[in-house]
């Protein structure tokens, strides 16, 4: 696919910069491939294939949506490249948007790759793209001196930044095929937050929605925008472009402006949806518990008042007729320590994403067909 059409030269000489790292990681010539050509299969980016870069919206909307949104999805939560190779060595090439910049989530989860080898739903962590944090482009090799045999890749792009260029290194005599179909073969779109984009996990595998995605053989679509998942109609319209869906999850309440707000959003964005998609499974999710609510009586109650927001919306639907949409509610998810599960008291650690997904993987699996159990 062609680059960017608005590439500047200051980044076509860092690609450039990128390229003269050379044709060789450790002893072993390497041949470089784009993953965006075939056989490479490339997830998380509805519009790829008519733009030809790593973002989760379309470049420019037929209608105009919040600047924060814009820029924030031009971060590539969600993306993952898939194949299969009997290559001994991997190494990733990146060029990324801008510099680690976070003060509460490790730059190896906001701008590294993450690696794993093994088909779907037996995926097992590889490695991580390690790398001086102060640079916008790297080279990391993923693995080394690997019997020649075939096998599954999985790579998971940065939560919280932009990817420019991504290129895979592999042995130059190596095989390189498809990955087999998914067993689910429709979108799991998820729009949310900060908590959905990734917030704060150490590594990209470990954000809810890819833990989910090694559980359930399926596409998931990331739309969590940090601060910014704030159910506009604007952004629904987009949520709703989104094709071929097989199940949407909202978890957007954390981002709402107020009560009164979101009693007006949410309707409004189901009502949205349904125009396009009349039969799409959809999952309402309430927030996690956070922190303080352990001693802060008025943000508890702040949570149930929007919990019952949504069962009261969930159950208006299905008196209309709507028996495709239900609830889930979030607050059960990180368990009776949920105040150990956060780096903030917000966003979930590790720890905190493994119990969301575990707790989230019965309920979108109940709302989807022909994907059986799958276990990492």
């Amino acid at each position: 696919m062609p680059k960017k059409a608005d590439e500047t030269r200051e980044q076509a000489s860092e690609r450039e910069a990128i390229a003269a790292i050379g044709p060789e990681i450790g002893e072993k010539p390497l041949a470089w491939h784009d993953p965006r050509e075939a056989p490479f299969r490339l997830a998380g980016f509805p519009w790829l294939a008519e733009e030809g870069v790593y973002r989760r919206l379309p470049r420019r909307p037929d209608h105009p949506i919040p600047p924060a949104v814009d820029e924030l999805a031009n971060h590539t939560a969600g993306g993952q490249i898939v194949f299969r190779t009997d290559s001994s060595a991997l190494t990733v090439q990146v060029r990324l948007s801008g510099p680690a910049n976070m003060n509460h989530m490790p730059a190896t989860g906001q701008c590294g790759f993450d690696c794993y080898l093994g088909p779907p739903g037996r995926q097992v962590y590889c490695n991580t793209a390690k790398y001086d944090h102060t640079q916008t482009s790297y080279s990391f090799a993923m693995f080394e001196g690997l019997a020649r045999e075939m096998r599954d890749v999985t790579l998971i792009f940065p939560l919280y930044q932009g990817v420019e260029e991504v290129r895979i290194g592999l042995d130059r005599d190596a095989a390189v095929h498809a990955p087999p179909p998914y067993v689910f073969d429709r979108k799991i779109v998820i729009y949310g937050t900060s908590i959905t984009q990734g917030g704060c996990a150490t590594r990209p595998g470990m954000a809810y929605p890819n833990i989910l995605s090694r559980r359930i053989d399926a596409e998931f679509v990331n739309l969590g925008f940090s601060g910014s998942g704030k159910g506009e109609a604007e952004v629904a319209r987009l949520v709703a472009a989104v094709p071929d869906p097989g199940l949407l999850v909202l978890d957007y309440e954390a981002n709402c402006v107020s009560p009164e707000r979101f009693r007006e959003t949410l309707p409004a964005f189901i009502r949205i949806y349904r125009e396009d998609h009349p039969d799409v499974p959809i999952l309402v999710v309430s927030q996690i518990r956070f922190a303080r609510e352990t001693y802060d009586r008025e943000l508890r109650e702040l949570r149930l008042l929007r919990k019952s927001i949504q069962i009261g919306t969930v159950n208006a639907c299905r008196d209309r007729g709507d028996e495709r949409i239900s609830f889930f509610d979030g607050g059960e998810l990180l368990g009776m320590d949920y105040h150990e599960c956060t780096v903030d008291g917000i966003h979930p650690t590790d720890l905190g994403f493994a119990r969301m997904a575990e707790g989230l993987a019965p309920a979108i699996r109940q709302h989807i067909r022909g994907c059986p159990e799958s276990h990492p």
